[in-house]
């Protein structure tokens, strides 16, 4: 095969301080691009776009670089403090407090592409002010596909300029709760078919640790989770699986259904594995062979059997 096209990631860079059951962190790498980045680059190279105060550790670029990630598009602000946020969770797991909110030097955040950027062909643009998102689209050429995530605050205070996005980009990701909210549907079937009707061809149910849905054109997939006995850290899950999912749909070179599928899974095993630690330390530890191995695994638990004839 070819080598995978780079995806060209767009989002927040970020130090998380994270208080959970089992233990706490401060001032650790987080982010939806770097959750995303990271998961991405499992499959294909990765072009990031983001801002970070010069405070943001060196061993965090470090190590971004060592998995193949070009940093040539992250803006270090001289003299400035990195987007922070501070939160935790109880035993829902599914629900994050939060403690604290800095944007620092997030809240002037203009994303610029780099020139090489420009004609990236697989693009994610995480969660972040849909009116940033626009500019990116607006930057880049012509691109094979392009992907959103979002999340209730967009959907609260920028409608309008959210649903722009989704009118020019081919797969939206949202969970549940926020496709309801945005298409007012109570039927998670009738809120991603309301969805699609507002521009994107595929969308992308998130349901945390009840799996994923996906629903592209009249077809759809129901994706598992996987049963995991430790959970420390259910920061980045959700990026982690978008990037996961773009990471292999770029290394496959395709979007058909067969591959969407495929993708969901692979989203799927990168953020079962990104919540067995804190931050993203589970994925410095990850190898291709984990991957490999849990992608079996979904396998297993998604397989049953064909019905008894003798039964109908």
């Amino acid at each position: 095969m070819p080598e995978p096209s780079p995806v060209l990631i767009v989002g927040s860079m970020a130090l998380d301080s994270v208080r959970t059951p089992v233990g706490e962190v401060k001032d650790a790498l987080g982010g939806a691009a770097d959750y995303s980045s990271v998961a991405a680059s499992f499959f294909a190279p990765v072009r990031l776009v983001g801002v970070v105060g010069d405070d943001f550790p060196r061993e965090h670029l470090d190590y971004l670089t060592s998995r193949g990630i070009d940093l040539a598009g992250v803006e270090i602000v001289p003299g400035g403090r990195t987007f922070r946020w501070a939160g935790y969770y109880d035993f829902d797991l599914n629900i994050a407090h939060t403690l604290d909110t800095q944007l620092n030097v997030f809240a002037d955040f203009q994303p610029k592409l780099p020139d090489a950027y420009r004609r990236a062909q697989y693009v994610f643009l995480a969660n972040i002010d849909p009116e940033l998102q626009l500019q990116v689209l607006s930057q880049v050429e012509n691109p094979a596909l392009t992907v959103c995530d979002t999340m209730n605050f967009w959907i609260e205070g920028k409608p309008d300029a959210l649903k722009e996005v989704l009118r020019r980009v081919d797969i939206a990701f949202m969970n549940d709760a926020e496709a309801r909210q945005l298409t007012g549907k109570l039927s998670i079937i009738k809120a991603a078919k309301a969805l699609q009707d507002l521009g994107p061809k595929t969308v992308i149910i998130k349901k945390g640790e009840h799996g994923a849905l996906l629903f592209h054109g009249g077809q759809h997939f129901a994706a598992p989770s996987y049963p995991l006995e430790d959970i420390a850290d259910p920061t980045g899950a959700g990026d982690s699986f978008a990037g996961g999912f773009i990471g292999y749909v770029a290394s496959r070179g395709d979007t058909s259904m067969a591959t969407l599928r495929k993708a969901v899974v692979y989203g799927s095993v990168l953020a079962s594995y990104n919540v067995e630690d804190f931050s993203l330390n589970r994925m410095r530890r990850l190898t291709d062979a984990d991957i490999a191995a849990r992608y079996r695994a979904f396998q297993e638990i998604a397989y049953f059997e064909a019905m008894d004839e003798a039964t109908v």
